[in-house]
C-alpha cells in the first residue's frame, strides 16, 4: 500500500511549481535534469530523467521538503549526492518516508550521509546540537506540514504554511489542494466569479474561516510562482 500511495501519478510539472511555491520550470529541473553552458546536470529526485509529463505523490512531497530550502543561495543539485545514497536505504522516495526524520537511527543515518557526501551545511537535512542529531529548521518545517500513515510515509500534507487548513490528500480530490474535500481552486474561481463568502460557506457547508483560507491559499500559490 505504501509504495502504491507513493506512487500515484496525479500532477503535472506545473502543479508541483504552483503548489509547492516554486519558480516556473524548477519541478522539471529537479525530475527530468538539465542542460547548462554544455553540461547535464542529473535530476534531484529521480534516478535518471523519464520522459513522463507526470508527477507521483512521492515526487510532490519530496519536491514540498526541498522548496523548503529554495531561499538559499546554494544550489539545490548539490543535494543530489546525498539523495541518491538515501535512496539506497530507504527506497524510492526517501524523503517521503517518516524512518529519516523521527526514527533516531535513521536520523544517524543521513547524518553519516550527509558527512559521507560532503553536503553543505545550508543543505543538511539534520544537524548536530549539543551531542544530538536533530531535524535542520527547514527539515522541520517540513515535518510540521505532513501526516504519515501507519505505514510511516505521507499521506497528507499542507503545501503552504500560511494556511494551514488547506491540505492535499492523494487519495482525496484528485490530490489537489482543498478544505474539508472541497478544492480551493474550486472556491476561488467561485468567489471571483462573484459569489460571496457566506454563500459559498452556506454552499459547501464551510465556515467562513476555512472559505477565506482556500481564498488566500490560492492567491498565494499564484503569487510565489510568480515571484
Amino acid at each position: 500500500m505504501a509504495s502504491t500511495l507513493l506512487d500515484r501519478a496525479i500532477y503535472s510539472y506545473s502543479d508541483v511549481d504552483r503548489l509547492v511555491g516554486l519558480h516556473s520550470g524548477t519541478a522539471r529541473r529537479w525530475l527530468e535534469g538539465y542542460a547548462r553552458s554544455g553540461r547535464f546536470y542529473d535530476p534531484v529526485l529521480r534516478e535518471g530523467p523519464t520522459g513522463s509529463e507526470v508527477v507521483t505523490w512521492g515526487e510532490m512531497v519530496e519536491a514540498r521538503l526541498l522548496a523548503e530550502f529554495r531561499s538559499h543561495q546554494v544550489p539545490i543539485q548539490r543535494l543530489r549526492p546525498a539523495v541518491v545514497r538515501l535512496r539506497e536505504e530507504f527506497g524510492r522516495y526517501p524523503l517521503a518516508h517518516a524512518r529519516p526524520f523521527l526514527d533516531v537511527e535513521g536520523r544517524e543515518l543521513v547524518r553519516a550521509v550527509q558527512e559521507e557526501v560532503g553536503v553543505d551545511g545550508s543543505l543538511r537535512l539534520v544537524v548536530v546540537r549539543n551531542g544530538q542529531t536533530l531535524l535542520a529548521e527547514a527539515t522541520q518545517r517540513f515535518n510540521d506540514t505532513v501526516r504519515y500513515d501507519d505505514s510511516g510515509v505521507v499521506a497528507r500534507l499542507t503545501p503552504i504554511a500560511r494556511t494551514p487548513e488547506v491540505v492535499m490528500d492523494p487519495l482525496r480530490t484528485f490530490g489537489q489542494p482543498a478544505v474539508r474535500n472541497v478544492r480551493t481552486d474550486t472556491i476561488a474561481e467561485a468567489f471571483r466569479a462573484g459569489t460571496s463568502r457566506e454563500e459559498l460557506a452556506d454552499l459547501y457547508e464551510l465556515s467562513l474561516d476555512q472559505v477565506d483560507a482556500a481564498i488566500r491559499f490560492e492567491l498565494i500559490a499564484g503569487s510565489e510562482q510568480a515571484a
